[in-house]
């Protein structure tokens, strides 16, 4: 929520002084810090027709700005008032109270058509208070309106013969509220009842005529029709007895007249109601310090001799916000990035990712609150101020991703160097031994998280700076004496030989091996061909032995039939089994 003013009293905004308006900076600091959008109601009229007093009522008080017993003019310059709007929330009412119109000590009306301009110009309502009824006195009392295009420019450069258009005041004119005060008659027309609204209307009808005094006749009735398009009529009683409104600060609403009571009521429901807030042309809302900034020009061009112009009060309002939205925008680019941002970054598309998305909320926060930036003069230097803070963010991660792998470096690195400066690579073979050491120790760094995108070449760098160490390792490596590559040469024959001889020794004992475990198979060859030759007689020879016990009993057979010879021949068999049996069988082994 937007921060609200309290204002146990009103003050002085502009003062007027011996004929000159001066701007209080006592006011300003108070708009300043009014943040919420403003309702802006002023009033004026001929002093001593009670404008304070209907002020107070709308601030919801029965004192307040002064209302003054005299027929002297009480309230001088412009005095204001902010208090919270009873009807809408998150927004500030400002009641303004103009010095009293027509007061005969000033000798003339030169500060009264300022008053009444600066009320017009500063105001969304607009309210010209008067007495009794609407008739030419009443209108020729409001002559300031006349005057309006004579004290008001809206335009820096008006059209090409020098008139500006009645459009461009209309654009930003308040809403017009007429007050009548102390109505005596009755309302109606022609025998019928009219509201105040139509009483208003009738009271503006133009003369169809062209003299002088036609003239004179319209032209504030054409003025008022020209410059208000919205117009409101309020009627009032006398509120009291005319003894008691020295008063009326005092008294309750119970001691005045109920009449003018619900007058006022509804007078204040309308404003309450219908006052619109302060808008500029492009429905740029009012806040206190843009009120205040619109203040200082108008009066300060008053003071130079100038006319307030309404263009040239919005650009130069347009001028501050738009730089102080640049700020703000860069302020919110600079508090992202610090909270997310981390240097160095792995990418330089990392950071870029970044800075975009920052930007791009930078620029939619000045978008939002910035207005009538011409030629985007305020967006184009936000955005060379976000290009400058990117390259500067980019600068940043490169000399943080070298600390960073620098840092890396050393710590790798230092214990190869300290062995170097010992001598341990300076013997043959150790230019070898160092590039090996260089090569994991590169491994090592290329591994460590968190190096940026300096990495490589600060490696590059590091390695580069350690060519002359590297090189001279290599010189004495190379200039090694001949005696020392000759003992090398001899060791590494012996221990050549030493392997070869160790070599034939295992070829031999593996032979040997080779050798007894032929021969062992060997001898379970012949075990196993005895012991199967040997089978094979034993079943021979029971063969043979019942071939025999056949023979036998056949030729017993035989010798009993009477076959002689048969029985002969067959002893003859009998006889050669018999040998044959008697023999060792005989075999060839072949190894």
């Amino acid at each position: 929520m937007a921060s609200e003013i309290r204002m146990p009293a009103p003050v002085c905004l502009i003062e007027n002084t011996e004929g000159q308006l001066v701007v209080n900076q006592e006011a300003l600091e108070i708009l300043s810090a009014t943040k919420n959008p403003l309702v802006v109601v002023a009033i004026v009229g001929l002093y001593r027709t009670g404008k304070s007093y209907l002020m107070n009522k709308l601030a919801g008080k029965n004192k307040g700005f002064s209302l003054g017993s005299t027929v002297q003019s009480h309230t001088k310059g412009i005095w204001m008032w902010c208090v919270p709007h009873p009807k809408k929330p998150d927004h500030t009412l400002v009641l303004l109270d103009t010095e009293g119109l027509g007061d005969v000590e000033k000798g003339d009306n030169q500060n009264d058509s300022w008053i009444f301009a600066l009320a017009i110009l500063l105001s969304s309502t607009f309210v010209y208070n008067s007495m009794g009824t609407i008739n030419q006195q009443a209108m020729d009392q409001l002559h300031y309106v006349t005057e309006l295009s004579d004290r008001i420019r809206a335009k820096s450069s008006p059209n090409s013969n020098g008139i500006e258009d009645s459009a461009d005041f209309v654009s930003f004119f308040p809403d017009f509220v007429w007050t009548l005060r102390d109505f005596s008659l009755e309302l109606e027309a022609d025998g019928l009842p009219i509201t105040a609204d139509e009483y208003l209307e009738n009271s503006l009808k133009l003369k169809q005529g062209t003299t002088q005094s036609d003239q004179n006749f319209n032209m504030p009735r054409l003025c008022i029709r020209k410059f208000f398009p919205k117009k409101k009529c309020f009627i009032f009683d006398r509120p009291t007895h005319r003894k008691k409104l020295g008063q009326l600060e005092t008294l309750n609403d119970n001691d005045l007249d109920p009449e003018f009571v619900q007058q006022a009521s509804a007078f204040c429901s309308y404003i309450f109601k219908n006052s619109k807030t302060k808008t500029l042309s492009g429905g740029i809302k009012v806040n206190g310090p843009r009120l205040e900034k619109l203040v200082q020009t108008y009066v300060d061009a008053i003071s130079r001799g100038d006319l307030p112009c309404m263009e040239n009060a919005i650009l130069a309002l347009a001028q501050i916000e738009n730089a102080a939205a640049v700020q703000k925008a860069i302020a919110h680019y600079d508090q992202q990035m610090g909270q997310m941002l981390q240097l160095p970054t792995e990418t330089l598309q990392e950071l870029l990712n970044l800075h975009r998305a920052c930007e791009k909320e930078a620029i939619e926060l000045f978008m939002r609150n910035s207005f009538k930036d011409i030629d985007h003069l305020c967006q184009k230097d936000l955005a060379a101020q976000l290009e400058k803070k990117r390259d500067d963010f980019c600068k940043q991660n490169v000399q943080a991703s070298t600390d960073r792998c620098s840092d890396l470096l050393k710590d790798i690195f230092s214990p190869l160097e300290e062995a170097v400066k010992q001598g341990v690579y300076s013997k043959p073979g150790g230019y070898r031994l160092l590039i090996q050491k260089i090569q994991e120790l590169k491994t090592k760094y290329l591994q460590q998280p968190n190096k940026g995108i300096q990495a490589e070449e600060v490696l590059q760098e590091y390695l580069k700076s350690k060519e002359s160490v590297t090189d001279a390792i290599l010189q004495t490596d190379q200039t090694l004496t001949e005696k020392e590559k000759e003992i090398e040469v001899e060791r590494v024959k012996a221990e050549s030989a030493q392997a070869a001889a160790k070599v034939l020794e295992e070829m031999q004992i593996k032979n040997q091996q080779l050798m007894e475990q032929k021969e062992r198979s060997h001898q379970e060859h012949v075990r196993q061909l005895t012991e199967k030759m040997e089978r094979d007689r034993v079943q021979w020879l029971d063969e043979q032995e019942r071939i025999l016990a056949f023979k036998l009993q056949e030729q017993a057979r035989l010798l009993k039939e009477g076959f002689q010879n048969e029985s002969k021949r067959l002893h003859t068999e009998i006889q050669n089994i018999q040998k044959s049996m008697e023999k060792p069988k005989k075999t060839c082994f072949l190894s």
